[in-house]
């Protein structure tokens, strides 16, 4: 079912969605070559605790972790694994989803570790680009296919990329997974019309090569390229209001100024930064 949000809703959902983006703000504080990927889940756990936020992921479905923590080829749903140590050029999607007093938020992000290859910096480029020109076809009137057709056509016609199928964004609230599916491909003018409102996730999982999944891993969790090429993610939560889209998961919200609800999102992000660079300490 879809549910279109009330301001005290949206201004709820901004919390979450800060103290979301505060986890990025800290992961990027001490991710380097040499480290598991296990510590990008210690420090999701510690953070969210000192911050009052509520790892909806573990327990989802069976999932057992804060993270999904996805390297290089894996597309998503990927462990947070001891044994998986990072290296100088890996890239790494973290993606979490957390909630706040009920309201739920969900976001995911690429890091480089150290300096990456140009190839693997143009892809993370690219997928940046296609998720903000997503984003900027969620207004009231348009269609969900506006979305997805906007991304396909950069990432695959102009860039030669895989926009991936087989994983697509989402509305969120009053649950972690709502109505209606968000594809990253697609066709102007088909699909669902775009309401004030509505509250939806946009997040293109972008690869170098084919963009068909192979989904055999026997974790029943993780997915990778069917040809092995690298993937990268970018995801925000948004609203779409009659005055454009507002993004409520914002690391900079300088930066993305034109896409914020309200002042309160800047104060929010303060104050969970604050906690997130605090806890980071323990794990440079």
């Amino acid at each position: 079912m879809i549910t279109l949000k009330s301001p005290r809703e949206i201004e709820a959902m901004e919390k979450a969605g800060a103290a979301l983006a505060g986890m990025h703000l800290g992961i990027r504080e001490f991710i380097r070559p040499g480290m598991s990927s296990w510590k990008i889940e210690e420090f999701a756990r510690k953070y969210f605790k000192a911050a009052g936020a509520k790892a909806e992921q573990i327990g989802f479905e069976g999932y057992k972790y804060a993270t999904c923590v996805s390297v290089n080829e894996e597309i998503c749903h990927g462990f947070p694994r001891k044994k998986l140590i990072l290296k100088k050029g890996d890239l790494v999607k973290v993606d979490t989803v957390v909630s706040v007093d009920g309201f739920f938020s969900d976001s995911c992000w690429s890091y480089a570790v150290g300096e990456v290859k140009p190839e693997i910096a143009k892809l993370m480029d690219v997928t940046k680009k296609a998720l903000f020109m997503g984003i900027d076809q969620c207004v009231p009137g348009n269609r969900i296919g506006d979305i997805g057709a906007v991304i396909q056509h950069y990432t695959e016609d102009e860039n030669g990329y895989g926009d991936v199928r087989e994983f697509v964004g989402h509305g969120i609230q009053p649950t972690m997974h709502e109505d209606p599916m968000v594809p990253h491909y697609g066709e102007h003018g088909q699909g669902l019309r775009l309401r004030n409102g509505m509250t939806i996730t946009v997040e293109p999982m972008i690869n170098t090569g084919t963009w068909e999944a192979d989904t055999s891993d026997p974790s029943g969790w993780l997915a990778k390229t069917a040809d092995g090429g690298w993937s990268c993610q970018y995801e925000h939560t948004l609203v779409i209001t009659n005055d454009g889209p507002k993004i409520l998961t914002s690391q900079d919200p300088e930066a993305d100024a034109k896409y914020m609800y309200d002042d309160n999102y800047a104060k929010y992000l303060e104050h969970y930064g604050k906690i997130a660079r605090e806890v980071a300490e323990q794990f440079r």
